[in-house]
């Protein structure tokens, strides 16, 4: 299968590439600048030069392409998150960029289209697990990728797929991951909401073999992302994982200065991922949350006074 990749060389993108060439796919990355071009062929990828942001670009492509992967993003690391201005780059990928992938894969005859989300955009369900037919909140943190995941549900008919999912938190060797570590060696806050509200989270060693079972799930909308772990066990695992006691939360004055963007963080998410095992019989090798999960990113960090 032809499958061209945008956002290849991402945190996921550099996974979903690695499964899908061991898979033995044909991958095309797209890319912008020779530090990608570079990376791309590092990985064993050939990169093609398009912009999510021309539609024409990405028509020619896509020409000849089984299935297009957008896992384009631009996620502030940290706490530039509180910034508005800092989430503009990624809400016009998860709106404009999306429209266009869509429209190129229909106009190219692409028959599949899978797409990158995220699990917080449930509401807030308690202790109550959520499935994919739970509702969601809207906010204007959430409503890009709400928009997105719309375009692509609306690409897929009876001879086309429109697949999204709703990933976890990503924890694992990944920048965010790193951030928090520090910040919890240095006694930070490293937590938001309450000890005893859910996380949805997703390993980054399942996240290219998530986007490999994508390949073959039935139109529509699927979680991803291991066993949902209290939020106080992670917020510790990230303080224990750098030797400090516990880890701290973000006190109510701190979430009121943080804005709107830190709203979706503090949701209680028990999602549940088994309907898109049952549908691709895919498995997260990472299923149970443990400190060890932090391993791969932890050996510089150490704790200070």
């Amino acid at each position: 299968m032809r499958v061209v990749v945008s956002g290849g060389t991402g945190v996921i993108g550099r996974a979903a590439v690695q499964s899908l060439l061991a898979a033995g796919h044909d991958v095309d990355v797209l890319s912008r600048s020779p530090e990608n071009t570079a990376l791309i062929e590092s990985l064993g990828a050939r990169a093609c030069p398009a912009d999510l942001f021309d539609p024409d670009s990405l028509q020619r492509i896509y020409a000849g392409a089984d299935a297009v992967v957008n896992l384009a993003s631009r996620v502030p690391v940290g706490y530039a998150a509180v910034w508005p201005g800092s989430w503009r780059d990624h809400d016009a990928l998860r709106t404009t960029a999306v429209a266009n992938v869509v429209a190129a894969a229909r106009a190219a005859g692409v028959r599949r289209v899978v797409q990158e989300s995220v699990s917080f955009l449930y509401a807030d369900h308690g202790d109550a697990w959520i499935t994919e037919q739970d509702s969601i909140e809207i906010t204007p943190a959430t409503e890009p990728s709400a928009v997105g995941e719309s375009h692509v549900l609306g690409f897929g008919s009876a001879s086309r797929a429109g697949v999204v999912l709703r990933f976890g938190s990503i924890v694992g060797d990944d920048a965010m991951t790193r951030f928090w570590l520090k910040a919890a060696a240095s006694r930070r806050p490293v937590g938001v909401g309450r000890r005893d509200q859910w996380s949805h989270l997703v390993h980054t060693d399942d996240l290219g073999s998530a986007v490999l079972a994508a390949l073959q799930a039935p139109n529509g909308v699927y979680n991803v992302g291991a066993a949902p772990v209290l939020r106080g066990e992670l917020v510790d695992g990230y303080a224990k994982a750098v030797g400090v006691d516990s880890g701290a939360f973000l006190g109510p004055v701190l979430r009121r200065l943080a804005g709107p963007r830190v709203e979706p963080l503090t949701r209680s998410l028990r999602v549940s991922s088994d309907h898109f095992s049952a549908q691709t019989g895919w498995q997260p090798r990472r299923s149970t949350f443990d400190p060890a999960w932090f391993d791969a990113a932890q050996a510089p960090v150490a704790a200070t006074s």
